[in-house]
């Protein structure tokens, strides 16, 4: 993983540019499509266009932050191929890679300090999917994902 996106909203602008700043010192590429302003931004918006690019192959990986993760994390995993997870803590993250296969994290800037912020990222980027055992619950996700999506072209 070396080019990843970065969302978030008016709430998490400090500790979005912390992280951005943390991942290019380690040598990735960051992309930011959240807001730099502290004037109201909603979430979503961020949210769904980093997980276009992620769910698109444009970027390996994302980091969504707002006030919880909670409400831009249910933005992101609206798009099709996108399993992203709220962090609150390192293990978490690590664990949402090996046994999940997700391909975004999100964390609270109201709920975790910036030292948090970067363990949970270092252990999200180092963790690999282990597959095995793993691989059958998540194509059972997928599978639900998938029958929901065409569903929803059938309606239309």
């Amino acid at each position: 993983m070396k080019k990843l996106v970065i969302g978030n909203d008016h709430v998490a602008v400090d500790m979005k540019n912390e992280i951005k700043a943390y991942l290019e010192e380690k040598g990735y590429e960051v992309i930011n499509v959240g807001t730099d302003s502290s004037e109201r931004f909603n979430y979503p918006v961020s949210g769904y266009k980093a997980a276009k690019m992620v769910a698109s192959g444009e970027v390996d990986g994302g980091v969504l932050i707002c006030g919880t993760g909670v409400g831009i994390s249910l933005a992101a995993n609206k798009v099709h191929g996108i399993r992203a997870c709220v962090c609150s803590e390192p293990y978490t993250a690590k664990l949402s890679k090996q046994h999940n296969n997700t391909n975004m994290i999100a964390f609270g800037a109201r709920v975790i300090g910036i030292e948090t912020a970067k363990m949970i990222v270092d252990e999200w980027l180092a963790a690999e999917y282990e597959g095995g055992r793993h691989a059958i619950r998540v194509g059972e996700i997928m599978e639900i994902e998938e029958t929901q999506h065409l569903k929803e072209a059938d309606e239309q």
